[in-house]
């Protein structure tokens, strides 16, 4: 770092090195990794790649909920229109022992976010 510094008011300011910062503890990892809760810079960097995969993976997901949201609200159209009532709860039943079966106890809460995007609260 270097501080400016003038002679006078009419001299162009010139540079000198600043004193180095002797309190500060030395740092063996850069910046970035302070996002990532790294100790070092080969972990800060596996970790910042798997955040980016993990993002679009989101990205996706939120993709294919919308996805599925849109083709649910096509399936309550037509069993509305029909005279059918607007929730099948079996199917709900089917569709959270599916995410059960899949992903254990925490499927079951997934599903039933799911399914309260897909069709609304009941």
């Amino acid at each position: 770092m270097t501080v400016p510094t003038a002679s006078d008011t009419t001299a162009p300011a010139r540079t000198v090195p600043a004193a180095p910062d002797t309190t500060a503890p030395a740092r063996t990892v850069p910046a970035a990794s302070d996002k990532t809760g790294a100790r070092t810079a080969e972990a800060a960097g596996v970790i910042t790649g798997a955040r980016e995969r993990i993002d679009a993976l989101d990205d996706r997901i939120i993709g294919l909920i919308q996805e599925r949201t849109a083709v649910s609200a096509v399936i309550q159209e037509a069993r509305i229109t029909s005279g059918g009532r607007r929730v099948n709860l079996a199917r709900e039943m089917e569709v959270l022992g599916h995410y059960r079966d899949a992903l254990g106890k925490p499927g079951t809460s997934l599903a039933m976010t799911l399914l309260e995007l897909c069709r609304g609260r009941i």
